[in-house]
Formats: structure tokens, sequence, C-alpha cells
């Protein structure tokens, strides 16, 4: 293996490690499934019930398609710059502005952080329930924060140790929903339930279905992201260009067949005005449908399938601030690898610092994951938008090339999402806005240090941009 700089503009020789490349495709699909799944599903099935009725499946399956026409144009965009990774490198090559490209990274970064949040606030409160326990307010954030700190331990210990633990989480969140699943096939075919309530919408104060089901989905949507992390881990990846097709769609696919069944095997058990209440949603259904069945054996499940969310996120998130801070658009400081264990230190203690604020001071549940979905259907239409523009970039290789219609219709699908129209809640956008400002004000703190010591970012035909430093 032979370490190069990053950048040759750059006045400093000091030469940092690489990372390793150990993802193949089993690991790579175990990776987008138990991002994908998790936090969401387990979380909000009652809240989207709450909006729509019996039609729960249908937000989810929404989010689902306005997912998949994303994926297309990553696909497209992965396989074309395979060297490279992330939305900050496609918004990069498309518009060759710089600090748009870095609201761009810094807001996949911060998507990342509030997910991880939430998914930690959620692992507390199912341990309180699960462990019978009874905490509350302060006794929840405390938890959360621990929890979070070990989540930092385990990123520190390597991508190889985090996706090993990646694929343990995984089997044992998705054996949840196949219980849920099973359950509710199992009732469905005894009698039990009400099979009719799948068909049951609840209109608007007006009438109408389509307001309740869009507001839905803005909620479900989130159950849905994690998809777009995968192209993140790239320079960790063996063959991305060969693997990322057939890899995305087949996990995506494997997900939204799940959640559809979830969401049946649910309403069919439990009224949706039912399910709406507490925060175990999927418990309830475990309790109607199989009363003998050890409940604080799904409360663990629970837990372990929200900490993966947690951990795959925290993952993503330290290696996006890595990279920015390799291609000189945040302090040089964050681009530290440990001499040992080849992680990036820095960066994985300033993104875990953001959570404990995020933890502590934001804390609920739904403004957490909705700020989430918020940042990256901002993100997924300007990565929808760059690959028509990149039409225009022929590179020598063949790659992977979306119908044209599709990145259209992401973008406009992805942009209407976002507008307050749908019912977002405000507390979304104020969170949003103090992590992108908390950005900004980094931006400006590197670009002045930059001009004093006469380092520039890299230039948009730069190759290696978004990278995140050398490859092995």
């Amino acid at each position: 293996m032979t370490d190069v700089p990053v950048n040759a503009a750059s006045p400093s020789t000091t030469v940092e490690p690489s990372l390793h490349r150990v993802m193949g495709p089993w690991l790579l699909l175990l990776f987008i499934v138990g991002d994908i799944l998790g936090t969401g599903i387990y979380a909000l099935t009652g809240q989207v019930a709450k909006q729509v009725g019996g039609v729960v499946w249908l937000p989810f399956l929404v989010a689902f398609v306005v997912a998949l026409i994303t994926a297309f144009s990553y696909l497209e965009l992965v396989t074309k710059y395979p060297k490279a990774a992330g939305a900050a490198l496609y918004t990069h090559k498309a518009f060759g502005i710089h600090f748009v490209t870095f609201i761009v990274a810094f807001a996949v970064m911060c998507s990342g952080i509030t997910s991880a949040s939430t998914a930690s606030r959620a692992f507390a409160a199912n341990m309180s329930s699960a462990m019978g326990l009874g905490l509350t307010g302060f006794g929840i954030t405390i938890t959360g924060l621990v929890f979070m700190a070990i989540v930092a331990a385990v990123n520190f210990r390597g991508v190889g140790e985090s996706v090993k633990a990646n694929v343990v989480l995984t089997c044992v969140e998705l054996t949840g929903l196949l219980i849920v699943i099973f359950i509710g096939l199992w009732a469905i075919g005894m009698g039990q339930g009400d099979v009719s309530r799948v068909m049951q919408f609840r209109s608007a104060p007006d009438g109408g279905m389509f307001w309740p089901v869009i507001a839905a989905t803005t909620l479900a949507f989130f159950a849905m992201v994690g998809f777009e992390d995968s192209v993140n881990m790239a320079e960790e990846c063996k063959d991305p260009t060969r693997h990322f097709p057939k890899v995305l769609l087949a996990g995506l696919g494997i997900t939204g067949v799940i959640y559809v069944l979830v969401s049946i095997s649910a309403i069919t058990l439990v009224a949706p005005e039912k399910l709406a209440e507490g925060e175990t949603p999927l418990l309830q259904v475990v309790q109607q449908g199989a009363p003998n069945f050890p409940l604080w054996i799904f409360g663990f499940i629970t837990m372990f399938a929200v900490a993966n969310s947690a951990l795959i996120n925290m993952l993503m998130a330290s290696r996006l601030v890595y990279g920015m801070s390799r291609e000189h658009v945040l302090p040089p400081a964050l681009g530290k690898v440990h001499e040992t264990r080849r992680t990036p230190s820095v960066a994985i203690g300033f993104t875990t610092l953001l959570a404990f604020a995020l933890i502590t001071f934001v804390g609920e549940v739904p403004a957490l994951g909705g700020t989430t979905a918020l940042l990256l259907l901002c993100v997924f239409t300007v990565v929808n938008v760059a690959v028509l523009i990149l039409r225009r970039d022929p590179v020598a290789h063949q790659h992977f090339r979306t119908p044209t219609f599709l990145p259209i219709l992401g973008a406009v699908f992805c942009a209407f999402l976002t507008g307050p129209w749908t019912g977002r809640a405000v507390v979304q956008y104020h969170v949003a806005g103090v992590l992108l400002a908390i950005g900004v004000g980094l931006w400006f703190v590197t670009i002045m240090f930059n001009r004093a010591t006469g380092v520039k970012p890299v230039d948009p035909d730069v190759e290696t941009f978004g990278r995140g430093g050398p490859v092995n």
C-alpha cells in the first residue's frame, strides 16, 4: 500500500493513513438494508396511521417510490464516478460552486446525525419499557447520551468492526419485523383482526384524501432514508461500479416489501387510533396478535433495531466530515486519522458532540426524524438535477444510465415534499436551520484559514474531489 498526498496544492507533505476497502456485495447489501430498516418503521407506524387511518401502507409505498426514483439517479452518478462518492461530489461536478457543494455535503452529514439522535432517543424509551425502568424526561436523555457514547466507541474501532456489528444488528431488526409479519399473517389466516381496515382512509376535514397521505408520507419517508449512505462508503467498498446497481435496488426492494407487509399486519390487528398511542406501535401488534409471546423479547429486538440505525448513520456522518476536511472545506483538524485504528477519530468526536446537543436540547423523536427527512429531500432534489446536468460530462468507462424522465420526476417529487404545505412541523425547519448555520460558520472559518495558509479547496475538475483522501 502506498499513501499519496490528498491535495498537491497543499504546502504540507504530511501523509495520513488511508481507509480500508473491506465491503463486498453482501456486506453492502446488509449495510443498505440495515440502514433503511430500523427507527422509522419501529417508531412511526402509529403516527402514520394517525394521519391516514387504515391505509397506513400507502404512505410507506409512496415514500418507497420517491426513494426508488432518486436511487436510480444515485446509481448513475456513483457508477459514473466510482472513485469518489456522495452528493457533494455530484453537486460539485454539476454546479462547480464550492459553497453550494459544502452546504449539500453538510446537510447530508447533519441528516445522519439527526437520524442517529432519533434512534438514540427511541433506544432509551424502548429500554425503559423492556426493562420496566419507567424512565422519563431526564432519565431518557441521559440514557440516550450514554448510548451515543457507546456508538462512538464502536465507530472508533473501525469500519470493519462497525460493519460486522451491523451484520448482527441487521439480522436482529429484520427478525423483529418478520415476527410482526408472521403474527399478522397467522392471525389473518385464523380469522382474527379486521382486514377491511387496510382500505379505510381517514380523510381531511374537507373530505379529501390527498393531503393526509402527503402529510403521512413526510413521516414515512424517514423510514426509507438510508440508501444514500452507501454511496458515502464507496471508498471502503471493493468494487462499487460493479456492485452498486444490483445491491442498491435489491436492498430497496427488500425493505419496501417488508414495510408494506408490516403495515398491513399492524393495521389488521390494531385499530389506527390505538396504534397511534404511545411510542411502541409494533409492540401493540405483537401483544394483540400473539398475547403469549414474551413481549420483553420484542422490546429488546426494537432496541437493537434502532441501535443499528444509529451506528450506521454516525459511521456515515463521521466519514463525510473527514472527507470535507481533507478537501479543505472544513477545518483540517477534522481530517486527522488515528494512526493505530486508521479511523477519522476527530471527525467521530465532532459528530458525536453534535448528536449529544440534539439529544439534549431537541429530544423529540418526531422533530428529529422529520428534520432528517427534510434535509435529505432537499439533497435529493439537488442530486436529481445534477444527473441531468452531468449528462454533458461523458466518461471513458461504461456506467449505469437512468431514463431521463426519472430524475425529472425525482426532483419535482422531492422538492414538493419539503414544503410547509405538506403539514410539516415548523420545528423541523428550525433544527435544520441551526445545524446548517453551524456549518456555514465553520465554512467561513476554514476559508479564512485557507487564505492565511495559501491552501485552496479542490478544483471541481479534479477527479479526487469528494473521496475524502487517498485509497489503498
